[in-house]
């Protein structure tokens, strides 16, 4: 019999999706952006569809900016019907070869997210002191 959890194979007919870790913070789950894109059906304008997935990650070895391949699976919890199938190279915002200009973006915006909340949840005292 084989391996239901060997990650290298899946079954015919499975989803499999690709896309860029935007948080790790959670324990034995990272959240990927998914982007895809769409034609317009009335302009024929190419418009860029993003989906923010929440996939299992057994072994907590993705991190920030890396680039992951996800498979549809049972559901796991609440949020969580994928898991992570294969971990590419990690890429860097500037450098060659790294993830494209609206990945960067967003990976930025999530962590100015991240920033404005650690603020929002700072108290009087602690900003005089930071000021």
């Amino acid at each position: 019999m084989s391996d239901s959890s060997e990650t290298a194979k899946t079954q015919p007919g499975t989803r499999t999706l690709s896309g860029s870790v935007i948080s790790d913070r959670r324990d034995k789950t990272i959240t990927v952006l998914v982007e895809r894109s769409v034609k317009h059906p009335v302009y024929g304008k190419i418009l860029r569809r993003r989906s923010k997935i929440h996939a299992h990650d057994e072994d907590n070895e993705c991190r920030v900016g890396d680039h992951v391949t996800i498979v549809e699976t049972r559901p796991i919890s609440k949020q969580k019907s994928w898991r992570l199938l294969a971990r590419g190279a990690t890429a860097l915002p500037g450098v060659d070869g790294g993830v494209d200009e609206g990945v960067d973006e967003a990976v930025e915006e999530a962590v100015e997210e991240a920033a404005d909340e650690n603020d929002a949840t700072a108290t009087p005292a602690e900003e005089e002191t930071s000021a």
